[in-house]
């Protein structure tokens, strides 16, 4: 795969950050990723507020199905990651809390 530049790279987070509303980002997402692909960034994102509530891995393998070497990898990103999974998470239970 050619390398990609930080531009188009840029530009990409341009178009997400400008979507309105879950039916775009539905849409969007929807072209840009593979079915599969979707599925497998929600498994992550379910990881990691399976993680985030204190869950052990063990429960989290059973409900999700992916492997102690996946979530793992989720739980490194959520504790030495960029701190988007935190930011999320922080935001999400706002949202829930009517902040």
């Amino acid at each position: 795969m050619k390398k990609v530049k930080q531009k188009e790279i840029d530009e990409l987070y341009k178009a997400i950050v400008s979507l309105e509303t879950l039916d775009e980002c539905r849409r969007f997402l929807r072209d840009l990723l593979t079915e599969t692909e979707i599925k497998e960034f929600a498994e992550r994102w379910k990881v990691a507020r399976m993680l985030a509530a204190g869950i052990p891995y063990t429960h989290i393998e059973e409900e999700t199905g992916l492997s102690s070497r996946t979530i793992a990898r989720v739980h490194k990103w959520l504790k030495e990651g960029k701190g988007g999974y935190v930011m999320m998470l922080k935001r999400m239970k706002a949202r829930q809390n009517g902040r």
